[in-house]
């Protein structure tokens, strides 16, 4: 073959993605595989053509609900984060070549290669949101306490007690140390750091955790009461193991707190994955307080099974219950309610790749990050 009609085979190979990207601009969603070989166009809207994992992200997307053409183009502009396959090539536009990925077919991609991609915008929509609103002065009249445990309960209790103007810490404080079962807040655990500075998948972190010699300090509940024990005394002391109401009471004597709704394991997957992305646009600080305020309002008004501990841990869990229940009750200090047995709930032992896609689509496609109507249904009230 000349050099000639090599160049022109190749010219009319782009041609013909170039009319493929035309049509997924204009809402269609018709694989790659399946575009006619005679459709084309001279029509380029860069130099060179999006990659395939952004090209099928905009696919699915169409195929989900059509997405207003600013987004089409922020799709095809972006580049998946992190690490993985850079932007890929189409098969049967680009030429083998010994170096870097072949071109690949869109559709035979994983979801993981799409969720990088969306994990990029939904970053930005965090960011873009702006931080939450800064909390008030502190009052000058109020109770003094610390709070401590199941970060379910503890995180968004702080958070909301100190935008009231009520901060923990302060001299002659009471210290609350709040827990429920022991896979619960395993769980939990795992899901504030999958919105804070980054956590290994949950079946790897498990496995690690079931290893450890000693219980992770956060669940830990008696080891964080004892080391309060010198410091105000035991009389200051309480762990609340029956109701975040009661928490909410020895914090501050109030009678109410909205707490976030809970999160399916899907949506803690897709805050793990998104974490890191907003991390490289914020500081550290910033990107915990968007992920917790602006992003996770919006996973939680998406439900889906909620993540679980898998049933093979069990005998792990009822030893270490039993060892926790023993140090409560020995240690001197107000323990409220008794340690439950390890939650039989149901859900899913570990993230579902296309859910997660799905619901990063489903995301990108709603209401803007950081308003109400994004953050719908609302949470529930620890009074």
């Amino acid at each position: 073959m000349s050099r000639t009609t090599s160049e022109d085979a190749q010219r009319a190979r782009e041609a013909r993605a170039w009319a493929w990207v035309a049509h997924l601009r204009d809402g269609g969603t018709t694989p790659w595989s399946a575009w006619g070989s005679d459709s084309a166009t001279d029509e380029h809207s860069s130099r060179y053509l999006p990659g395939a994992q952004q090209l099928e992200l905009l696919r699915r997307l169409n195929q989900l609900r059509l997405p207003p053409p600013e987004l089409a183009e922020r799709v095809l502009g972006t580049s998946a984060p992190g690490r993985g396959r850079p932007d890929l090539g189409l098969v049967g536009v680009l030429p083998e070549s010994a170096f870097g990925p072949p071109p690949v077919d869109p559709a035979a991609l994983p979801p993981d290669e799409l969720v990088r991609v969306a994990t990029s915008l939904l970053a930005e929509d965090t960011v873009a949101a702006g931080d939450p609103l800064a909390p008030r002065t502190p009052r000058l009249l109020r109770r003094r306490y610390r709070l401590f445990g199941d970060p379910e309960v503890a995180n968004p209790l702080r958070d909301a007690l100190a935008a009231d103007g009520r901060p923990p810490g302060g001299r002659r404080a009471t210290v609350v140390v709040t827990g429920s079962d022991l896979a619960s807040m395993l769980v939990n655990v795992w899901t504030a750091r999958s919105l804070g500075a980054g956590v290994r998948p949950w079946p790897d972190w498990i496995r690690a955790e079931v290893r450890r010699p000693r219980l992770l300090g956060r669940v830990d509940l008696a080891a964080l009461a004892e080391a309060w024990v010198p410091r105000v005394g035991a009389g200051r002391v309480h762990v609340v193991l029956d109701d975040p109401r009661r928490v909410v009471r020895l914090a501050a004597g109030r009678r109410s707190v909205t707490m976030p709704g809970p999160l399916s394991v899907d949506a803690v997957e897709l805050a793990r994955r998104t974490a890191p992305v907003v991390g490289t646009l914020v500081a550290p600080e910033r990107r915990t307080a968007l992920m917790w305020h602006r992003l996770r309002p919006v996973l939680a008004a998406h439900p889906g099974p909620r993540l679980r501990v898998p049933r093979r841990l069990r005998p792990w869990l009822d030893e270490h219950t039993a060892d926790l229940r023993r140090r409560l009750a020995a240690g001197g200090y107000a323990v409220h309610g008794a340690l439950p047995e390890p939650a039989e709930r149901p859900g899913e032992t570990a993230p579902d790749e296309e859910r997660v896609l799905t619901l990063a689509m489903q995301v990108l496609l709603g209401p803007p990050i950081g308003t109400a109507q994004a953050e719908r249904p609302a949470g529930r009230e620890a009074q």
